[in-house]
């Protein structure tokens, strides 16, 4: 029963730090003429050292990072507004984020990341 208590451990403690990060973005976005859109995520996150205040999101599209801005009256949602050119109809991304924690001694710095997301421009009727 102690033996697999301790092998559960690393388990629960890993599933407690892990950051949910959500894709805001609806899948599909109709194309405008500014060629800028809006990308959208959250996230959450039990972990108590992380230090809220430090986090900085991004979003990536290729090797381009897109800083994000808070959106009004809302803790832990960001915004960006990202450049694609006319030319592509679909484009791939992912959210990054860079943070730091509380451990022994000073904070060190951390991060995460989601998994990849799609985003389809369609043509105006």
């Amino acid at each position: 029963m102690n033996k697999r208590l301790f092998l559960l451990l690393p388990i629960v403690l890993l599933a407690g730090c892990a950051a949910r990060i959500t894709n805001l973005t609806p899948q599909q976005l109709v194309r405008n003429e500014t060629h800028l859109y809006p990308i959208e995520v959250a996230m959450k996150s039990r972990q108590q050292a992380l230090v809220w205040k430090s986090l900085q999101p991004y979003v990536v599209v290729d090797t381009d990072f897109y800083p994000m801005r808070p959106q009004p009256l809302m803790t832990n949602r960001w915004e960006a507004l990202v450049p694609i050119p006319a030319s592509n109809s679909l484009v791939h991304y992912y959210f990054k984020f860079d943070f730091l924690v509380n451990r022994m001694g000073p904070r060190q710095p951390d991060s995460a990341a989601s998994e990849t997301y799609s985003l389809r421009l369609l043509e105006s009727k």
